[in-house]
């Protein structure tokens, strides 16, 4: 089996490969950015992808992204999906694709190095391996408010976005760095849906929704 991995983490990205190598499993590309992804898929042709969700440059939804991506260069491209987080949006259209091989785990959940390389096998063979709390994230997914997904510091921030802040302003408001600040709205942002337009079009599309709610 010929695999991908996309995961900006360094030191994740090394364990699973040499997991995999244990396995006999031949990692042909390890990657930290979806652009990579794209690249590495449509240079190898593997038989496996293995993806991050959130990956430079926004660490929103990138990973999701570009996996949807690469199932349009590679047809069928069985794909895995090991996170931190259900982007709920993209999930839902790589789930849905019809095509099988498919697999979304929650990383934290993963406490079998055994289950994990099952679901390895399961998924590049064209079957699914799908976490038991994404399956009900995504349950509820159409029974609530996207509000109610964001922490209380996210509210927060895009209380303040509501009011005209810019981010500096939001940043110096609650004494946090600018980068905390643009990370919290790359956070609203993957919650919410709001697909990379321009910046300030997503900004204006996500204050509408929080004065809407």
């Amino acid at each position: 089996m010929r695999v991908v991995i996309a995961e900006d983490a360094v030191l994740l990205r090394a364990g699973v490969e040499r997991l995999l190598a244990d396995e006999g499993i031949e990692t042909v590309a390890a990657v930290g950015s979806g652009d990579e992804l794209l690249t590495a898929v449509e240079q190898h042709r593997p038989e496996l992808a293995i993806v991050d969700v959130r990956m430079p440059p926004t660490f929103t939804d990138e990973g999701l992204r570009a996996a949807l991506r690469a199932r349009q260069v590679v047809s069928g491209l069985p794909v895995l999906v090991l996170s931190q987080y259900v982007e709920e949006t993209y999930a839902v259209e790589l789930l849905s694709a019809g095509a099988g091989g498919v697999g979304y785990l929650l990383k934290e959940r993963v406490a079998d190095v055994t289950d994990f390389l099952d679901a390895v096998r399961r998924v590049a063979s064209g079957g699914t391996a799908i976490d038991p709390e994404v399956i009900a994230q995504l349950m509820a997914r159409g029974k609530k408010n996207p509000l109610d997904s964001l922490t209380a510091r996210e509210t927060e921030v895009l209380g303040l976005m509501a009011q005209g802040l810019s981010n500096t302003a939001i940043a110096n408001s609650l004494v946090v760095s600018h980068g905390a600040v643009e990370k919290h709205i790359g956070n609203i942002f993957a919650k919410l849906g709001l697909e990379a337009s321009s910046e300030e079009h997503r900004r204006v599309r996500a204050v509408l929704t929080y004065l809407g709610r």
